[in-house]
């Protein structure tokens, strides 16, 4: 690999990070805001609207898998840890600074919106590490079987297994937590879990053009991976 290639590999590195991390905090502070889907009238989904930036972390986590290696992905699932407890941190401190007189956002209409945002985070991270990084290693497991051949079986299975994780746990810890009533326990899970098979399943093309585009950008053979 050239010099420019490993500078243009590094550049490319952070933005997949940094969209990583921004996915990952946004979701955690908009999950309180719920929506339904129902496409051609099929299935009603009910699912927070902090599922939507979510599956944009599997998508990056397995590209980062496949073209920079186990390490490179476990190192932006790390940073994406520490950036959700600063940003649980940031609220914490805001929620009690008190709000003066003339400010558009009273204490009251803030605590509501952001107040269970921190229990929130770490329900969200707890649930969020077991599954990426489960994730990542399905992922090469399933890579190491095929030879670094079939890209859609390592990503629909080690997406499928990590999302039903991460689901079940972030909404049992939330019910634990009061955030969310018991009663809608089960219509959550089994919405969450087909949607975010649903955009596993649509996000497969994207991943193989992006495998495509990164291995003739990079010179690299199926299978293979950038070494720094």
């Amino acid at each position: 690999m050239t010099v420019n290639q490993k500078s243009s590999a590094q550049l490319i590195y952070l933005i997949l990070a940094a969209l990583f991390i921004a996915s990952l905090v946004t979701s955690n502070l908009i999950f309180q805001k719920f929506f339904y889907w129902e496409p051609f009238g099929i299935y009603r989904f009910e699912i927070s609207v902090g599922i939507l930036p979510y599956p944009i972390t599997f998508l990056i986590t397995d590209i980062l898998s496949e073209i920079y290696g186990k390490k490179k992905a476990n190192q932006v699932v790390i940073a994406g840890i520490f950036a959700s407890f600063f940003s649980m941190l940031i609220i914490l401190v805001s929620d009690v600074s008190p709000a003066i007189s003339s400010s558009p956002i009273n204490d009251e209409t803030f605590s509501k919106v952001f107040g269970l945002s921190p229990l929130a985070v770490l329900a969200s991270m707890l649930a969020y590490l077991a599954a990426q990084f489960i994730d990542i290693k399905i992922f090469h497991f399933w890579k190491r079987k095929t030879n670094g051949k079939h890209l859609w079986l390592r990503n629909n299975f080690s997406t499928f297994s990590s999302q039903f994780i991460d689901t079940f746990t972030v909404l049992f810890l939330l019910c634990s937590f009061s955030i969310l009533p018991w009663e809608i326990f089960g219509g959550l899970l089994l919405s969450g879990f087909l949607f975010k098979i649903v955009i596993a399943a649509l996000d497969t093309p994207i991943l193989y053009l992006l495998v495509f585009w990164f291995r003739k950008k990079f010179d690299l053979k199926v299978g293979q991976e950038i070494i720094d």
